[in-house]
C-alpha cells in the first residue's frame, strides 16, 4: 500500500503562482507513477498532470498546458506541482494520486490509479 500526503494548498489571486506537494511513502513510493487531479462540487475528477519516476513520461491536462508544470525528487518520493497564472476556474480540491506502471497505461483517467491523497484546497480569487 502506497501513502500519499499533499501539501501547500490555498488561497491565491488571478495572475498569482502556487507549488503543491506531494509525498509517498509505502509500497512503490519510488517507481509509481504520480498524478494530480482536481475536483469542484457537483463536477467529475478532472486530470491534470502526471510524471513517472525518472520524469521522462510527462502529461498535462488541457486547462493546464502551458501554465502548470510537474516535477518530482526522486530522492524524497515527492511530486510537485507549480501553479502559474492561476485563474479563478483553477479553483479546486487538487489530489494528488498514484500508479503502478503498467503496459498500455494513459495514466490520464480517474480509474488508471489506485492511490490517493486526502486533497488540498486551492482557492483563486479574481
Amino acid at each position: 500500500q502506497a501513502q500519499l500526503v499533499e501539501s501547500g494548498g490555498g488561497v491565491v489571486r488571478t495572475g498569482d503562482s502556487l507549488t503543491l506537494s506531494c509525498t509517498a511513502s509505502g509500497s512503490g513510493a519510488s517507481t509509481n507513477l504520480m498524478g494530480w487531479f482536481r475536483q469542484v462540487p457537483g463536477k467529475e475528477r478532472e486530470f491534470v498532470a502526471v510524471i513517472n519516476w525518472n520524469g521522462d513520461t510527462i502529461k498535462y491536462g488541457d486547462s493546464v498546458k502551458g501554465r502548470f508544470t510537474i516535477s518530482r525528487d526522486y530522492t524524497k518520493n515527492t511530486a510537485y506541482l507549480f501553479m502559474s497564472s492561476v485563474k479563478p476556474e483553477d479553483t479546486a480540491v487538487y489530489y494528488c494520486a498514484a500508479v503502478t506502471p503498467y503496459f498500455g497505461g494513459k495514466y490520464i483517467y480517474r480509474h488508471e490509479y489506485s492511490y490517493w491523497g486526502q486533497g488540498t484546497q486551492v482557492t483563486v480569487s479574481s
